[in-house]
């Protein structure tokens, strides 16, 4: 059965729909809001706090405080490429929580199915895989978030179904998506880097400048093309200029988010 062609792709600047899911660590439904959380006062209530109205349904919310959220999308349990990344993203993911960042994963498998596979991640990776794993059996999520296979219509499960690809999200407190890397599913994803574009981001949000190609945090950083010379002057006393538009400036490590 071939794929449908999503009428709502997501793009850089979309707004991260929120969805109910059950994960590995919730073990029942839940809504998973992506809404910026809001200290209650003593006049708000409950509901107020979440942004999110009561239902039958338990909901809790996923609060973001700084950049970012990283929802990892797997294609299946038990697959040979997939249980390489998840190690990796686990044994950085002490290094994601220094910088504010929450790791979410996600499968298009049962939670069940996940929780034995997670034993087998920590097995070959030496690990120990702490974060979140969503359960998405019938692939919504994957569809919400236009993670699905359209390139190979032949990809699909024995239902006809199609699998999924392996994407990455990076979602900021305003739950605007600053990444998406999608890769196909012979090629596993880069851990070290999304952690890289993390630091980019922070950085860049932080200090109004970006990043020229390869960069790591200690390197030479871009003046960002709304500042102007005078403000660089203040802003950044050692910067150069190579061309009108292209001005370096060193920027120390410890003043990036991987300090």
């Amino acid at each position: 059965m071939a794929a449908q062609t999503p009428t709502g792709t997501l793009r850089l600047g979309s707004i991260a729909p929120d969805f109910e899911a059950v994960t590995t660590t919730t073990k029942t439904l839940v809504r998973i809001s992506l809404t910026p959380f809001r200290a209650p006062s003593s006049s708000t209530s409950s509901s107020e706090t979440t942004g999110l109205s009561s239902s039958r349904t338990p909901r809790v919310q996923t609060r973001i405080s700084t950049l970012c959220i990283i929802q990892l999308l797997t294609a299946e349990d038990f697959t040979p490429v997939c249980t390489t990344e998840l190690g990796a993203f686990a044994k950085l993911e002490p290094e994601f929580t220094k910088r504010g960042v929450k790791l979410i994963g996600l499968s298009a498998n049962t939670i069940e199915s996940h929780g034995k596979w997670i034993k087998d991640i920590d097995e070959v990776s030496s690990c120990s895989l702490k974060f979140p794993i969503i359960g998405d059996k019938e692939r919504k999520i994957a569809h919400a978030y236009d993670m699905i296979d359209y390139q190979d219509t032949t990809n699909v499960d024995s239902k006809g179904i199609a699998f999924t690809i392996r994407s990455v999200f990076i979602i900021d407190p305003k739950k605007t998506i600053r990444l998406i890397m999608s890769y196909p599913a012979s090629t596993g994803r880069n851990a070290a880097e999304v952690l890289r574009v993390v630091d980019s981001l922070q950085t860049g949000d932080k200090h109004r400048i970006t990043t020229p190609i390869n960069w790591v945090p200690g390197d030479d950083v871009i003046v960002h093309p709304s500042v102007t010379n005078e403000e660089a002057k203040t802003l950044f006393p050692d910067f150069r200029i190579v061309k009108p538009y292209l001005r370096f400036t060193p920027l120390p490590k410890e003043k990036t988010t991987a300090a």
